[in-house]
């Protein structure tokens, strides 16, 4: 098969066609909502039936095989982001292969975007949870998850005391005794971990990453991931930026 020219071709007919993939954006912000234990924007994410998401790629001309290709790409990028949250290595495999499995039975379209639902949550919950489950008081449960969900902002202590009803002192050394953490670590490592997701699998530049974690500006933003990473953002990227088996949305685990 002629590559190069079946890619100009698909490229050409896309343009004539105006069919864009969809942006990578809200994409990470799927992934990242999952891996966060974010239930209630998952649950609005997947409001829209999967098989009506603007930009899927074509993968198959038959559009039942289409939407099952697009549902294993995105069963084996939530087991890899959850993975690196914290989930353990077989569940989140497990999880993804039975998940694949289900699909593989699915007859039609709307079975699928149901069992995709259905899948998204589960790994959410599970997310939810295994965040909790390293702090047990409420307030810093609330604490977590403002932190959580607001990585694109810049966050403050105030604004975490406000939002717990708790002192800034308090707050401090109870989030400290329950964490093994002081605030303002527990929140750059976070938004490093966010930061890793998007220098992997995506192509976005590093302003952009900087601006979108809301670090002041792209120098300290590069500054801190050495600190934490022994290494530059650019390196990063270099070393770990997703690999051709993830760009053709191919699964490969241990099982494999």
């Amino acid at each position: 098969m002629d590559t190069n020219r079946e890619l100009s071709v698909r490229e050409y007919a896309m343009r004539e066609n105006n069919e864009f993939h969809a942006p990578y954006m809200p994409e990470f912000d799927f992934y990242n909502a999952v891996q966060s234990g974010d239930t209630e924007k998952v649950a609005e994410l997947c409001s829209t039936d999967f098989d009506k998401k603007v930009g899927l790629g074509t993968l198959s001309r038959n559009s039942l095989q289409n939407l099952k290709y697009h549902f294993v790409i995105t069963a084996a990028m939530l087991a890899r982001y959850c993975i690196e949250a914290g989930m353990e290595h077989e569940t989140a495999y497990n999880l993804s292969d039975l998940y694949i499995q289900n699909c593989d039975d699915c007859r039609t379209s709307a079975g699928i975007s149901a069992l995709h639902r259905e899948m998204s949550l589960d790994y959410t919950h599970r997310m939810a949870k295994l965040r909790k489950e390293k702090v047990s008081s409420k307030q810093i449960v609330l604490c977590v998850n403002y932190i959580y969900n607001n990585l694109h902002k810049k966050i403050y202590v105030e604004d975490l005391a406000k939002h717990t009803g708790l002192s800034v002192s308090y707050l401090s050394r109870l989030f400290r005794k329950e964490t093994g953490e002081s605030i303002t670590e527990y929140i750059i490592k976070r938004k490093i971990d966010a930061a890793r997701n998007m220098l992997k699998y995506s192509d976005y530049p590093l302003s952009q990453i900087s601006e979108t974690l809301a670090f002041s500006c792209q120098s300290y933003f590069t500054k801190i991931f050495k600190t934490y990473e022994g290494v530059t953002p650019k390196k990063y990227r270099d070393m770990y930026s997703f690999s051709p088996e993830m760009k053709n949305g191919k699964q490969y685990h241990q099982n494999t």
